[in-house]
């Protein structure tokens, strides 16, 4: 990263991870764009990493790692995937909520 890593970019690249998974999967499972995951993770981009390119890229980087891996296995929505959405959406709900306790203002 551009500077000495924050203490909890482990967990951002994982929410980051996170997003880019329950994005790619619930644009398939609904049938239709839902671009408020794209939006909520450029606005964690904004607000975590401005000034930042290097940081800017490793949180893309996982967002993206986190769409195509699903891309990769589903091409269709399926009742394992409507799982895995919901496990992923409480799974990131539970680390930005670990993440913003701990390190907050």
């Amino acid at each position: 990263m551009d500077g000495k890593p924050a203490c909890y970019d482990v967990g951002l690249e994982r929410l980051s991870g996170i997003l880019g998974a329950v994005h790619y999967l619930r644009n398939l499972c609904l049938g239709q764009a839902e671009g408020n995951w794209r939006d909520d993770m450029q606005r964690m981009i904004d607000m975590e990493a401005a000034g930042e390119p290097k940081r800017q890229e490793k949180l893309t980087a996982a967002l993206n790692r986190g769409y195509r891996s699903f891309a990769a296995i589903y091409t269709a929505c399926t009742d394992s995937a409507v799982v895995a959405e919901e496990r992923y959406r409480n799974e990131g709900a539970t680390l930005a909520t670990e993440i913003t306790a701990r390190f907050g203002n």
